[in-house]
This record gives C-alpha cells, sequence and structure tokens, in this order.
C-alpha cells in the first residue's frame, strides 16, 4: 500500500510525528505537503477533503492519512492505526492500549507547548500576546515541563529491565514521538529543557537512539525533514527560555 499523509506545508508539527513510523518502517508514502501546489499538492489537496460532502468521515483537520479507501485523522489515531502494520507497536491487547495511553498523554504535552507562545488563542499573532506567553511559558518550564519529562523517564525506568524502550523489548511509534519532542524542546528552549533533561537520562539516551537509527539518520540527513522554524509547534523566542 501507498500511504498518502496530508499535512500543512513548510512546518513539521504534527504531522512529523507520522512521518518518522513511515520513516522508521521505510512505508512507501507520499507526503502531500512537498508536492508544489501547481501539481497538486499542499493546501489545495487537503481542501477538497474538507469540501467534498461525498466524504462519509471528513477529518476535522490535518494530519490526515489515506490508505487505500480510508481516511485516518488525529495523530494518535493515524500511529494506532500504523503501528501494528509497520511493525512499531506490540501485538497483545493491553500493550497496544498503553502504547496509545502514552501516545495521547505526548497530545496533551504537544498542546502545552504549543500554548507557551499561544496562550490567548490561535488567531492571534504571537506580537499579541507575549505578556502572556511570558507568563505561560514561566509557569509551564517550572511546573509543567518537569511534571511530564518525570512522568516519561519514570515510564523508561520501569520498562528498563527489557531495553531503554517506553513499552516492552522492541522500539514503538511512542518513543519515535518522545524523541521528537526531545527534540522540538532543545530547539524551542534550549536552556530550559538542558536543565530539566539533566534529571532525566533515560530520556536523553531514548532521543540518541531514535535519531542514530539508520532510517531515521537517513530521513534527516535527506533534506525531506523540514527544519524547526517559528511557525511551527516548537518556536524559537528567547525571552520565553526561563
Amino acid at each position: 500500500m501507498i500511504y498518502e499523509l496530508y499535512y500543512w506545508p513548510g512546518i513539521q508539527g504534527r504531522g512529523e510525528f507520522v512521518r518518522l513510523a513511515l520513516e522508521e518502517a521505510e512505508a512507501e508514502y507520499i507526503d502531500v505537503a512537498l508536492i508544489p501546489e501547481e501539481e497538486g499538492g499542499g493546501i489545495t489537496a487537503m481542501e477538497k477533503f474538507f469540501e467534498d460532502e461525498s466524504i462519509e468521515r471528513p477529518p476535522f483537520a490535518p494530519p490526515f492519512l489515506k490508505a487505500g479507501r480510508q481516511l485516518i485523522g488525529q495523530t494518535p489515531n493515524i500511529l494506532l492505526f500504523l503501528g501494528g502494520r509497520l511493525g512499531l507497536a506490540p501485538r497483545d491487547t493491553a500493550s497496544k492500549l498503553w502504547t496509545h495511553q502514552l501516545q495521547l498523554t505526548i497530545a496533551d504535552f504537544v498542546v502545552e507547548i504549543h500554548d507557551t507562545h499561544h496562550p490567548l488563542g490561535s488567531g492571534l499573532y504571537y506580537e499579541e500576546q507575549k505578556l502572556a506567553a511570558k507568563r505561560r511559558s514561566k509557569d509551564f518550564l517550572a511546573n509543567r515541563l518537569p511534571k511530564f519529562l518525570n512522568y516519561f523517564e519514570r515510564i523508561l525506568d520501569r520498562n528498563s529491565a527489557d531495553g531503554p524502550w517506553m513499552v516492552g523489548t522492541r522500539l514503538t511509534y511512542v518513543d519515535l514521538s518522545m524523541a521528537q519532542i526531545i527534540a522540538g524542546l532543545h530547539y524551542a528552549f534550549p536552556s530550559a529543557s538542558r536543565k530539566t533533561l539533566r534529571a532525566c537520562s533515560r530520556l536523553r539516551a531514548l532521543h540518541d537512539l531514535v535519531f542514530a537509527r539508520p532510517h531515521i539518520k537517513r530521513y534527516v540527513a535527506s533534506g525531506r525533514r523540514l527544519a524547526f522554524n517559528n511557525d511551527d509547534i516548537f518556536r524559537r523566542y528567547p525571552e520565553l527560555d526561563g
């Protein structure tokens, strides 16, 4: 099967969590965001799915994945669908649900990271909410960041008898997603994240292991992985970095 991934052009965003799974598994897929508008890609390609009344189960927003006749939205849902097909999820039901639960917690984390620079609303520019962003970021870095990272560090510690991964003895899609979170935090909050991660040796090791994997290294070096930038979820504003 050739998968089609739909996401906003120019940013990694939530689509990157899906890309990492597809790349790690060497799945054949079309990244529609990388196709020029004039060739039928980009935003124009997504709009038809929102406007086509014949689509019985339309997505609310990207990312969404077209897999044959199926159209699957929401990052954790896409990864739940892909996990077993790509060999990136456990086989037993309890562990599948546990992996999905961890991915949903990462999704919560992503929202809180995003809201550090847009605490009043996505429809406003950052410059229109800088004071609120400073206040939100201060609380995030002092309280929420360590709470999330310490939680995931404990998960790794409890699974350490089985290896360096979060679930079982093999890498799963949630390991890829967690490594992406660490990479994004390094970009957005280089000073604050470095301090908090000092106490999280297993998370640091997980990040390094994931980005050292041959397929992920090749993807990063290919030029297809977009750079972090200030139109994305992870944004670098020095005044917010604690």
